[in-house]
């Protein structure tokens, strides 16, 4: 038989990083291993720190320097993708210091520590405390709306430009005092009107200009040349870069709405003018690009105008009136959301105009119609429970004649509940329909609960009541 060979011994490990190091180190992880375990780990300790040496001298060399910092050891880190060591920075190195060799440990050899700073409380607590600065946040706020700067604490202030100060000293003085205040007040005058042109030079480029002339001018005054007035309206609709044009527009939509009903009796031909008007106003509210919401104290007083004028044109009354209505709903479907009390106070104009007393038969019909669109509840407020359906049936009956408004009543009525295929009439037999008779006379007279009872689920949804299954 063959003799087992010897195991060849251990040899001690004699490198650079001893192996009481890295039992010292186990230890304080509450770690027992063995001589060969802490022999290993010891070499491949070494190994590493040779590792982080060498690229770390890389980036010395690379740096053109003699002086090995810890900067260079993060980027080794970084290139071995090992954590950095936290704390340490170049410009604030670590100063070591040796300690005092251990009489009954010779072989220990020399031990360098950090001396840590030796700090008095005193010192401490004498020290003004220094408060903790607010964390970084953000807030929004306007720069410019519509090219003027708001005067709000994040923006600079506004530089003020006394221009009448500077005109008082170049003005001859006599005895004191100005030479002619006449003239003064010309050169004035003279000086805003400069303003103001240079102002529109400034917003409007010649090209927008151009374009104003030549859209105002295919639209008004109507024509008969329909391709053109349809191309200049899709272009108010459709093409962006008009913000500027934007607020000339609405003021030569209002100026135009003003000379057509100043006069006491409208022609035909201003109300051609004022369905293109309208329909400008339309086509800007269309336009996704425009920013209206500055403008809208101007573009509703036109609307609002044109649906409550007293005496339009006959045969353009009931389509300028219907166009301004569905163009006051689409100014508060658009808008209602960004101002609250935007259709409250629509409504509220639109309801003295249909119950006040005095009032013209157009201007109700055009209040009745704005009721509708603003919406179903404003037609319940409006007509069932303000009694504008009443006021309006009290009016035809002495009149003698209803024609458009009572139709436009019949209208809005009939936004509460649309037309059903099955229409059941009210049972004056019945104790329950004759009580809803008697509430549909009490609420919106006699001629309109007659017409109304021909339909009990259109009565019970008027009156606010759940409809019954006959």
């Amino acid at each position: 038989m063959s003799k087992p060979k010897p195991r060849a011994v251990q040899t001690q490990h004699t490198g650079i990083y001893k192996i009481d190091a890295v039992k010292d180190a186990a230890e304080s992880l509450s770690i027992n291993i063995s001589d060969p375990v802490a022999s290993a780990l010891a070499c491949d300790v070494e190994y590493r720190i040779h590792q982080v040496i060498e690229e770390a001298a890389r980036f010395m060399r690379h740096g053109r320097r003699t002086t090995m910092t810890t900067s260079d050891i993060d980027q080794a880190f970084r290139v071995l993708n090992i954590e950095p060591l936290y704390g340490h920075s170049a410009s604030n190195p670590p100063t070591f210091r040796r300690a005092l060799p251990f009489p009954h440990m010779p072989a220990a050899g020399p031990v360098y520590f950090v001396e840590d700073e030796e700090i008095d409380f005193d010192r401490v607590l004498r020290e003004e405390k220094i408060a903790l600065p607010k964390g970084v946040n953000w807030t929004a706020h306007w720069l410019a709306v519509e090219g003027v700067q708001p005067l709000i604490p994040e923006n600079p202030p506004a530089i003020p430009r006394d221009i009448e100060l500077e005109a008082a000293k170049a003005e001859p003085q006599v005895n004191g005092g100005p030479l002619a205040l006449q003239g003064s007040a010309a050169k004035r005058q003279q000086q805003q009107q400069q303003q103001q042109q240079q102002l529109v030079k400034q917003v409007l480029s010649r090209e927008l200009q151009l374009y104003y002339t030549r859209l105002t001018s295919s639209l008004l005054p109507p024509s008969n040349d329909f391709a053109k007035r349809t191309a200049a309206l899709a272009s108010l609709r459709n093409d962006a870069g008009l913000q500027a044009l934007l607020p000339y527009l609405i003021r030569w939509v209002g100026e135009g709405v003003v000379g057509s009903l100043k006069e006491g009796v409208q022609s035909e031909s201003d109300g051609r003018i004022l369905e293109v008007l309208l329909d400008v106003v339309s086509a800007l509210l269309e336009n996704n690009t425009l920013f209206v919401e500055p403008y809208l104290h101007q573009i509703l007083p036109p609307i609002l105008s044109t649906l409550l004028h007293s005496s339009l044109p006959p045969t353009h009354a009931t389509h300028l009136r219907t166009t301004a209505s569905q163009t006051l709903s689409r100014v508060l479907t658009q808008h209602s959301t960004t101002y609250p009390s935007l259709s409250p106070r629509i409504m509220k104009t639109l309801l003295l105009a249909l119950i006040s007393p005095g009032k013209s038969r157009g201007t109700r019909e055009g209040a009745i119609r704005g009721l509708v669109g603003v919406g179903k509840e404003a037609v319940r407020k409006g007509l069932v429970e303000g009694g504008g359906a009443k006021v309006v049936e009290s009016e035809c009956r002495e009149a003698g004649d209803g024609g458009a408004l009572v139709n436009s009543v019949m209208d809005a009525l009939r936004v509460l509940r649309p037309a059903a295929d099955m229409v059941y009439p009210l049972d004056m037999a019945n104790e329950a329909d004759a009580a809803v008779a008697e509430r549909l006379r009490e609420v919106l007279g006699d001629s309109f609960a007659r017409a109304i009872a021909a339909d009990a689920a259109w009565a019970r949804e008027i009156l606010g009541m759940t409809s019954e299954s006959s």
